[in-house]
């Protein structure tokens, strides 16, 4: 009788202890989830659907079955056959998409099998009665004049009306306020490209194919011999294109594979011999010994920096420049959320201790070295942190003739279809640029309000406004030598051309194209121009979303698709 005390007693324990280890895991489990794919799923049906599919009822749902999203063919195709997510498949998937679904657009993968399991468990608990609402809805505050101001410029910005040389000028003055209109979840659909079209270019101008890359790499930079190099942030490789007249493509070759997730790369020292080639994975930045023209990597990396972020969910984009005189290597690294709503409203130590070691305006917790650009030596030592509030500076540049860095950033979402704009900047060094308690200066951000108001007055605004929700990508200065065979007109030599990706939240569609930004004198004018358009069907559909631009020695402009594969070749058409 007494002995039967200690076994309930320890039957007790033993169930308290898998309850509070349950728990635990569940709650790491939604740490997981906030940290990798919050920034485009949502996990309960009272919020609103992002760039992703909500994943409330997940599990037992078939492949690619939520009504009205627009999923890659990839999964689309595995929705056909009845697959179904179970644990199993969660699993599988988020080990490698790119395994499971060859042709996905999901980059993000779970590395780790305690962290898989913990993220497909909590997954199995989200449910709900109804499907996420598409559509964020505008609080009352919002009147009937800022209601009509929202609807004014997005008619203004309709796809509709681009065309080559059509000039776009957003304005501060004309901003809507937050929440004017409702936040849209409006991703693009990719359709087959109509048979015999081909991208608009002004009239003097001829386009044509250049390579089809199967990989579909989004970001390119040309070699100091010609080639163009390309990475497949998906696929884990980087590619080489060479091009004996200029004109297609005519040899391929894989320089390395199986790396992790590789975005951004460039070549060190600059000039005519290069020594290395940097890659920037997504939480590592290797570098390959490399000579002029070399089409493999002849020896394995050297790991340079081995560690960037703790977390590496959500942006997972790292683009990877030098500075003019090759003695600073500048790394941009995107947030890891929205607008950082989890954080709290105050680091972990004093904040005038924090940014003294982190920058002005440098978030903490899971965006600590997030949304900044990072500085380090060329061996990789000396981490410094160079600027602060780039939300996601995906395209970033050294512009050639001043030295000045560059970004192209998109910024936050759900504020509505023309707030914020998206933006181009010279990123200064000690500069914060508002992410995540202001946007564009001192616009304080609503849904952080009153957390940060010491900041006022201290936010770099930017200094070229995009259309909200361009997703602006790679950048490239237009130059070429005189008597190259498809150099451009003079006027275009020192302007910028920027790679609109196109976005998800905004119910009218914008991007998908190439633009010219105007400069003088190393800065944007804030003015840009339509140069290569047409890729946008509809609202809901697409054939193509430009990624990365690059001059080849030609002259000639190479457009690159990561959607599509496909790598577009404008040439002047007077060129030989």
């Amino acid at each position: 009788m007494h002995s039967a005390t200690p076994l309930r007693l320890l039957s007790a324990v033993a169930m308290l202890a898998l309850a509070t280890t349950t728990q635990a895991a569940l709650l790491d489990g939604k740490r997981i989830f906030q940290n990798n794919c919050a920034m485009c799923h949502s996990a309960a049906p009272d919020m609103a659907t992002l760039a992703g599919p909500p994943l409330f009822n997940v599990v037992g749902r078939k492949v690619a079955g939520v009504p009205g999203f627009s999923y890659s063919d990839a999964l689309t195709a595995l929705g056909a056959k009845d697959r179904r997510w179970s644990a199993k498949e969660l699993e599988l998937f988020l080990k490698d998409p790119a395994a499971y679904a060859p042709g996905t657009s999901m980059p993000i993968a779970v590395a780790q099998p305690a962290e898989r399991a913990a993220l497909v468990a909590y997954l199995a608990t989200t449910k709900g009665k109804a499907a996420a609402p598409t559509a964020a809805t505008a609080p009352a505050a919002a009147n009937a004049t800022a209601n009509n101001a929202a609807n004014n410029a997005s008619k203004e910005e309709h796809w509709s009306a681009d065309q080559p040389g059509r000039i776009h000028e957003v304005r501060m003055a004309d901003l809507p306020p937050p929440f004017a209109s409702a936040s849209a979840g409006n991703n693009p659909k990719t359709v087959p490209r109509p048979q015999g079209v081909l991208p608009s270019v002004p009239d003097q101008f001829a386009v044509n194919l250049w390579a089809l890359d199967p990989d579909r790499g989004r970001v390119m930079a040309k070699a100091p011999n010609g080639d163009i190099f390309i990475s497949s942030t998906t696929r884990r490789l980087i590619k080489v294109f060479r091009s004996s007249t200029g004109e297609t493509a005519d040899k391929i070759s894989v320089f390395a594979d199986q790396l992790d997730r590789p975005f951004g790369f460039a070549f060190w020292p600059a000039g005519p011999n290069p020594q290395y080639l940097y890659v920037a994975n997504v939480n590592s930045i290797i570098r390959f010994p490399y000579r002029n023209g070399d089409l493999v990597a002849g020896a394995p990396a050297e790991v340079v920096v081995p560690t960037l972020t703790a977390e590496t969910g959500s942006h997972s984009s790292r683009t990877l420049v030098f500075s003019k005189d090759d003695k600073t290597m500048y790394l941009s690294i995107g947030s890891a959320s929205n607008v950082a709503e989890g954080i709290g409203p105050t680091p972990p130590e004093p904040l005038k201790q924090w940014e003294a070691q982190h920058g002005l305006g440098a978030a903490w917790g899971s965006e600590l070295d997030r949304a900044v650009v990072l500085a380090f030596d060329p061996d990789g030592k000396n981490k410094r942190t160079f600027a602060t509030g780039l939300r996601n500076c995906v395209g970033m540049y050294l512009y050639p003739r001043t030295g000045d860095l560059l970004c192209s950033v998109n910024e936050r979402d759900m504020l509505g279809d023309n707030l914020p704009p998206d933006y181009l900047t010279r990123v200064k060094g000690g500069a914060h640029y508002g992410w995540p308690w202001h946007y564009l200066g001192n616009h304080e951000e609503p849904r952080l309000k009153g957390q940060r108001p010491d900041l006022q007055g201290k936010v770099t605004a930017p200094d070229l406004l995009l259309t909200a929700h361009s997703a602006p990508l790679g950048m490239i200065m237009y130059d070429a030598p005189a008597n190259a065979k498809a150099a451009f007109p003079q006027q275009y030599r020192g302007d910028v051309f920027l790679a609109l990706h196109g976005s998800w939240n905004r119910a009218t569609r914008t991007g998908s194209k190439v633009v010219r930004v105007f400069m003088q004198d190393g800065v944007p004018t804030g003015k840009y121009q339509d140069f290569m358009t047409g890729f946008v069907v509809s609202d809901k559909e697409v054939w193509g979303r430009p990624s990365s631009v690059v001059v080849q020695d030609d002259g000639s402009l190479l457009v690159d698709d990561d959607v599509t594969g496909e790598i577009w070749r404008v040439s002047a058409k007077y060129a030989k």
